[in-house]
Formats: C-alpha cells, sequence, structure tokens
C-alpha cells in the first residue's frame, strides 16, 4: 500500500521561494505532531554545463539548507581546464555539498578531473563506477593516459547533518558514461555496472547508511529520468532522487510521473531542472519521525530573472580573463525548449560561420547550442556560452549525395532516439523539410549568395556536386552522433572555433542585431 504525500505546487517560473503551505488537509491526512516532523528545503542543479554567466545569476537565487548537483557541472576537455576551476568556485560559493559524476566530469583525463576536483569542498558521488586496479594496468598506458585511482576521490555514499538530522548522500554515474565522454581512450580502464547491478549498488549503500541510523536518504542520479524512475520503484529506503544527464525540465510534483512509491509503498520524489544552468530549483521537504515523505514542494527557479552575483563574476573573471565586449543584441527570439525546434540561435551562429569563412553553407548541432542570446549588450563570454566546447571550425568540398546523406540519417536518428539527439540541425545557406511523423527527411535547396533557391532532389542526389561546408571538427571528422562529411586531411583546420566567428561577425555588423533566424526549416505531414 502505497503512503499517501500532500503536495503544495506553485507557479514554477516564481521566482521568489516561499515555504510550503500544509495542505495535508486535502489528501485526507492527519496533521503530525510538531515534534514529529522535520522540515527542510533542497536547492539543487544538473547539467551546467559549465555555463559561467549562468552560474554567477544561479547563485543569487539558489537557497536551501542543502544545496546538491546531479552532476555535468563541467563541460569540456582539457582545453577547457580555466572553465572547469571557475565551475569549482560557484560549487563551493553556492555550498554545494555533493554531487553525482556526470560524463562531462571525465571529459577530461582522470588526473586533471581529480586535479580539478580537489578545489571543490563538497563529494563526488558514483557508487556504480568501476575501475581496473592501477597495479594491474599496463604501466605505459597509466602515464601516457595519467590514469589515477579514481575510488580514493569518488564516494560511494556518506552522511552530512541538516539542522541536527543525519542526511544520507548516494551518487551513481550515467549507465552510458564511457560511450558519452568526449575521449573514451582516456578512460579505457573504466566501466560502469549495469542497471540491475547498479540498483544492487545503491540498495546495498542504503543499508549501510541506515544501519548508521539515517532515515533520510538522497540519490545524486546522472543516469536519466526514465532510469531514475525505475530506481524509484525497485528499490527501497530512498526518498528522493536529484536527476540529470535527460536533461529533463519537471515543474512541480505530479504522481505518477515524478512522484512515484517504492518497494514498500513509500514516496520518492524526482527532480531535474533541464540544462545548461537555465533553470534550479527548490525541493521543500517535510519527514515524519520514521523518515517518510508527508509534504512536499518542488519550485523552478528561471536563471534569467536572477541578477549576476558580483562575487563569482569576479572570480570568474579572474580564473577566465575580462570578456570583451563585442555589440550590441537589439532583440532575440525565444530559444527552442526541445531538439526539434528550429534554433534561431543557433541560425545566427550558422551564419557567423558562413559569413567569416567565405562558405555556400554552414551547419551546427542543436544539441550543442548550450545557450542563448538575450538583449543588451553582449561579450564574448556570452557567446563562449553558446558554444562553449572547443571544437575548432573546418572547412570542407562536400558532395551533394554526402550532405544529403547525413541529413537523412541525422533526422531519423533524432526521431527515433530518446531526448530527441542528436536534434534537428542549425543551419545557414540552405534550407530543408522535415516530415515529423515519419522522421525523414523530404526536401533540401541551397540558398545562394544572391539569394537564389536551388532545389536538391532528395531522392538522386549528385555524386558531382559539391558545396563548400563550414562546421566544427566535431561534426566534420570526428562523427560524434553523425555521419563524417569529410576525413581531416581533406578539410581546411582553423584553429578557432565557432565563438570566435560570431564575435567578429557581431563586430562588422556594426549595428545592433536582432535574432530572428528562422524558416530554414519547414514541417511537412
Amino acid at each position: 500500500m502505497n503512503i499517501k504525500v500532500a503536495l503544495s505546487n506553485i507557479n514554477p517560473y516564481t521566482f521568489t521561494f516561499r515555504k510550503s503551505q500544509d495542505t495535508s488537509k486535502h489528501n485526507n491526512l492527519e496533521k503530525t505532531p510538531e515534534k514529529d516532523v522535520f522540515e527542510m528545503s533542497v536547492g539543487y542543479v544538473n547539467d551546467l554545463h559549465g555555463q559561467t554567466n549562468n552560474m554567477t545569476r544561479i547563485l543569487s537565487g539558489i537557497k536551501g539548507d542543502l544545496k546538491l548537483s546531479a552532476g555535468d557541472n563541467d563541460i569540456g576537455d582539457e582545453k577547457n581546464k580555466a572553465v572547469n576551476r571557475a565551475v569549482m568556485k560557484f560549487m563551493n560559493l553556492a555550498g554545494i555539498s555533493g554531487s553525482a559524476l556526470g560524463n562531462h566530469e571525465l571529459d577530461t583525463k582522470q588526473k586533471d578531473f581529480v586535479d580539478t576536483i580537489n578545489g571543490f569542498n563538497g563529494d563526488y558521488f558514483a557508487v556504480n563506477l568501476k575501475q581496473s586496479p592501477i597495479e594491474t594496468q599496463d604501466p605505459d598506458d597509466v602515464e601516457e593516459q595519467e590514469h589515477i585511482e579514481l575510488n580514493k576521490f569518488i564516494k560511494k555514499s556518506s552522511i552530512i547533518e541538516v539542522k541536527g538530522e543525519k542526511i544520507g548522500l548516494i551518487g551513481a554515474a550515467p549507465i552510458d558514461l564511457t560511450a558519452r565522454v568526449t575521449h573514451p581512450s582516456y578512460h579505457m580502464d573504466c566501466s560502469v555496472e549495469d542497471l540491475d547491478d547498479t540498483i544492487e549498488d545503491i540498495q546495498e549503500q542504503v543499508q549501510e547508511l541506515k544501519e548508521q541510523g539515517v532515515n533520510k536518504i538522497f540519490l545524486l542520479s546522472h543516469m536519466g529520468n526514465q532510469t531514475d524512475k525505475i530506481v524509484a520503484q525497485k528499490t527501497q529506503g530512498i526518498d528522493v532522487i536529484i536527476g540529470g544527464h535527460t536533461h529533463e525540465l519537471i515543474k512541480d510534483v505530479k504522481e505518477g510521473e515524478n512522484l512515484l512509491y517504492s518497494l514498500t509503498g513509500e514516496p520518492v520524489v524526482i527532480t531535474e531542472a533541464g540544462k545548461n544552468g537555465n533553470y534550479f530549483g527548490r525541493l521543500n521537504l517535510t519527514f515524519d519521525k520514521d523518515g517518510v515523505i508527508t509534504k512536499i514542494q518542488n519550485n523552478l527557479g528561471e536563471t534569467r530573472l536572477f541578477q549576476k552575483n558580483m562575487i563569482n563574476q569576479y572570480i570568474i573573471n579572474e580564473i577566465l580573463g575580462q570578456p570583451e565586449e563585442v555589440g550590441y543584441i537589439k532583440s532575440v527570439t525565444p530559444p527552442p525548449t526541445t531538439l526539434i525546434e528550429e534554433n534561431a540561435h543557433a541560425n545566427f551562429m550558422c551564419d557567423a560561420m558562413r559569413a567569416e569563412l567565405a562558405t555556400d553553407i554552414a551547419i551546427w548541432n542543436n544539441s550543442g547550442t548550450r545557450s542563448f542570446f538575450q538583449p543588451g549588450v553582449i561579450d564574448s563570454r556570452d557567446i563562449k556560452d553558446i558554444a562553449p566546447f572547443e571544437d575548432r571550425v573546418s572547412v570542407a568540398d562536400v558532395s551533394e549525395r554526402k550532405l544529403v546523406d547525413f541529413f537523412k540519417h541525422a533526422i531519423e536518428d533524432t526521431y527515433r532516439t530518446q531526448g530527441n539527439k542528436p536534434g534537428l540541425m542549425a543551419v545557414s545557406g540552405m534550407t530543408y523539410s522535415v516530415n515529423p511523423e515519419k522522421g525523414i527527411l523530404t526536401g533540401m535547396s541551397i540558398i545562394d549568395k544572391d539569394g537564389n533557391e536551388i532545389k536538391i532532389d532528395v531522392d538522386n542526389p549528385s555524386d558531382d556536386k559539391f558545396y563548400k561546408v563550414a562546421m566544427d571538427s566535431f561534426m566534420m571528422f570526428d562523427g560524434a552522433d553523425f555521419d563524417i562529411l569529410a576525413p581531416k586531411e581533406e578539410c581546411i583546420n582553423y584553429p578557432f572555433n565557432k565563438d570566435f566567428l560570431a564575435c567578429e561577425y557581431i563586430k562588422h555588423l556594426n549595428e545592433p542585431v536582432v535574432i530572428n533566424q528562422t524558416g530554414r526549416i519547414k514541417f511537412e505531414s
């Protein structure tokens, strides 16, 4: 039998957080005697992806007796070391006590990761990460890849005291971690257990915590929303899952969606605050004397509504340098909320690549867009947050057939995978049509320098027509989630990223910028 819990939801966009109101009478619950209740609030973030500008705003709004992260705080590989150091400064200033291990934490080599988290006042957790003992590994591999004993620095669980009560923290890394890191070769000595074994690991840690007198337990999970739901219902003793990885934006508390029940019928609430630090959360909880949740309120704050914390801004500037003001944004089209919508912000970045490199076409994957333009003065760090990965820009001559096949496969994958990854392509110098019901490419046109439309027969593309295409190297020849358009040796590989080209483009425009570049994707039934 499931234990009933009182829900107290407010407008998820309210950014002045209020205390929970007692709505237990609406759920036929008797009021628990005051001495038998424990109330606490939890501030939470997930999938920040190194978005330093958003972090300066989150710091002005995040509140809670306990503050936690579900992982992917960092972004990129060793080229982003400075950003990762800035992230640790933010987490310390925010008072975050613990974080799940996300895949982006291990985009770097293991030694770089450990060097970074040594600056964190809290703990990283991953109950399901396994590593071959260093002494059993090839010494040359250990030296070259800078392997280190990760279990000395990543915990399975811990106990923290909040308002005089013991709170248990457990963490879990993504099941697909080794497939999602930027450089799998850095971590050939590591693996993550499958879901069944992970559930066993979590339950074992729950039991150990309970034996130490803990009856309020949080799971910090970077395993994704669907996996979190399974864990909630196949374990017992977990009260809250602070979730991440799949970038879900979970508002309020809804039974059957993010309020589920454990094997013993006790309530388990799941959170997730989207991605890129665009939102952060506050969870208000009331526990009875047995550590069972009796009331819940889940609030989301929209980051852009908060002012930047200038202390954090100063620290970030000390680490990353002073950003350069490059122009003024007059107006913007709101960014999309899913990967299967057209993204005007990413299209504008494609315009910058195409114009600055004088190519026929520019392409960028929607899922790589980590932030968005906002009205007002814009600087180089704002643009860096939009394109934080250090994937240098490449240009290659690509045949019409390769171009068409690239879009066909990317669209098919997008509509058949969870979360619609890798997402629809942002483009410049072309348009294309999609049938969302079938998840297929239905048409494509090239837009030449004079604005003329040249239709391509997507059923019979030419092997002899070529177009000069600008993309980042991650898409062009590293493959990522896409077909390879050209091998590295056939590309012109530039020593800069998309953010540099966007800054130059805005400076060359020399006028207030309007971000409304849409109409390049047509949706057909």
